[in-house]
């Protein structure tokens, strides 16, 4: 049976949203599923007691849409909050304590903030007598250990005579591993949404979970496969100690630039320092070193020793490898036949160094010069021309994306590193997983958004996240950047109109540590 781990709902859950679907919608649909699911064993549930025990969180809102459809079934519904309105965490949950409220007539509503309270209302509803007891109490998020008035309702839950419903989670079981904590609910039945959750299916967890239901709740597919705003929560950690220091975010190393090309380097060292790495360190020929010099005094340039990347720079650049945390090769190089044989050089030296980003002319140099890179921490970020040089088969249409992603893990998996395709709908997969892109727009045609890209997923690479995982990050936030410079300036967007976005992307998901007082 196919499964998904707690984080990997919470993911869906918010990439649902960023699809369009409210999540309003999604806990309708989950409530409703536990009012259908207690209703096909009990029967008619007129005159029927049930009492709902919720929590402060999505879990406990879905138990309060279900206690609105078991009393629109005739039944007799009482809830019980934990804790008091105020500490409702979401706006979903807010929003369905405000309709229980008003049904004045057919649900009684009590708040817990302590266990006396608790006992207080659960003896005042005959919950001990009730006909089923909805444990609502907490989800998926369960973290620690378990205090009352929470331990406390989950006891009485277990003393209870009627049918135990738990939504999604028993209350105090781990939904990955199938550990209980103390106390954990005994549930009869546990109508789980979407799909089940790995603890769900361990034997030690049976005595808990009683029978498994698996509901559907309208959650489109697409919000497993689909990088969002989810994914960038889960994986990127932007809040930093107070006492942190230079380096600790990220040294990244850009090899690139050569005869024809400065812009491409800079450009990506600019992405990774506007992405948040501390240090951007480019090393170029000398033909355009002193270029890129002036381009920012936020860059620190190292001048190779030719006009073009050669064999002879190979072991300073594995010098400098060694002190940054990521390397970024190929903007701008060239196709020289010497810088090609560089980069396989560099290629097969600094596999098993740094992560990787391979990217523009290194990936045409690999092309012409094959390097065994299987299990190297490594990105490589083609376009379809590129991929087919890589690859050496033509690229499916961009219409055809079934026949794209299992194409790009094909490649993915006969390379060992991770691919990231980069086109209207970007594809990347690391030769078994595989996910896609809808950021980006048009506008992105212009030259450079694609070393734009290259810096911010080596930065992403530099804080220590795997390469599936940046590859993923960088391809949305990039191309969300994108969609930003576009909303304000239309088609007349720029790379360095992109990498002036980033921080509006990444914003959000910070927790400043300023040392001033009161900003």
């Amino acid at each position: 049976m196919e499964v998904i781990t707690s984080l990997g709902m919470r993911v869906a859950d918010e990439n649902s949203a960023f699809l369009g679907l409210d999540r309003l919608l999604l806990m309708e649909n989950a409530g409703r599923a536990v009012a259908e699911e207690l209703a096909r064993r009990l029967g008619d549930l007129r005159g029927r007691r049930v009492v709902v025990l919720a929590g402060p969180g999505n879990n406990g809102g879905d138990g309060m849409v279900a206690a609105r459809h078991l009393a629109s079934m005739g039944a007799s519904v009482s809830v019980i909050l934990l804790g008091r309105e105020k500490d409702l965490r979401t706006d979903e949950a807010r929003a369905n304590w405000s309709v229980l409220k008003n049904m004045l007539l057919s649900v009684e509503l009590r708040t817990a903030r302590t266990a006396e309270e608790l006992r207080r209302a659960w003896e005042e509803f005959g919950a001990s007598g009730a006909d089923a007891i909805v444990d609502a109490i907490f989800g998926t998020g369960l973290r620690g250990r378990i205090r009352s008035p929470y331990s406390d309702a989950i006891e009485l839950v277990n003393s209870a005579g009627g049918l135990v419903l738990a939504v999604d989670v028993p209350s105090g079981l781990d939904p990955d591993s199938g550990r209980p904590s103390e106390p954990t609910v005994r549930a009869d039945v546990t109508v789980t949404f979407h799909k089940p959750k790995p603890g769900l299916l361990r034997p030690e967890a049976r005595d808990f979970v009683g029978e498994l239901v698996v509901a559907s709740i309208g959650m489109p597919p697409e919000a497993e496969l689909v990088v969002g705003p989810g994914d960038l929560r889960a994986h990127l950690r932007l809040s930093r100690p107070p006492h942190a220091k230079k380096g600790d975010f990220g040294r990244v190393l850009v090899i690139g630039g050569g005869l024809d090309y400065s812009g491409a380097p800079a450009l990506s060292a600019l992405a990774a320092l506007r992405t948040g790495a501390d240090l951007a360190i480019v090393a170029s020929p000398r033909s355009v070193a002193g270029v890129i010099r002036s381009f920012s005094p936020n860059l620190i340039v190292r001048t190779l020793s030719s006009d073009r990347l050669v064999s002879e720079d190979v072991p300073f650049l594995l010098e400098l490898a060694r002190y940054a945390t990521s390397v970024v090769v190929g903007p701008g190089l060239g196709t020289d036949e010497e810088t090609f044989t560089a980069v396989a050089e560099f290629l097969a030296k600094a596999k098993d160094l740094r992560p990787l980003v391979i990217d523009a002319d290194a990936i045409k140099a690999l092309s012409a010069i094959p390097v065994d890179l299987s299990g190297a921490r490594a990105v490589i970020t083609p376009h379809a021309g590129e991929l087919r040089l890589l690859s050496g088969r033509d690229v499916p249409p961009p219409g055809d994306l079934r026949a794209r992603m299992n194409f790009v893990r094909e490649v993915a998996r006969a390379l060992g590193v991770t691919v990231l395709l980069k086109a209207h709908v970007d594809v990347i997969s690391d030769g078994e997983r595989v996910k896609i892109n809808l950021t980006g727009n048009p506008g992105m045609t212009v030259g450079g958004t694609g070393d734009v890209l290259t810096g911010v997923v080596a930065t992403f690479l530099s804080w220590g996240l795997g390469p599936f995982e940046a590859a993923c990050l960088g391809a949305f936030v990039n191309g969300m950047a994108g969609d930003l410079a576009a909303r304000e300036l239309g088609y007349h967007i720029t790379a360095t109109d992109v990498i002036e976005r980033i921080p509006a992307v990444l914003k959000p998901y910070e927790r400043l540590e300023l040392g001033t007082p009161g900003l």
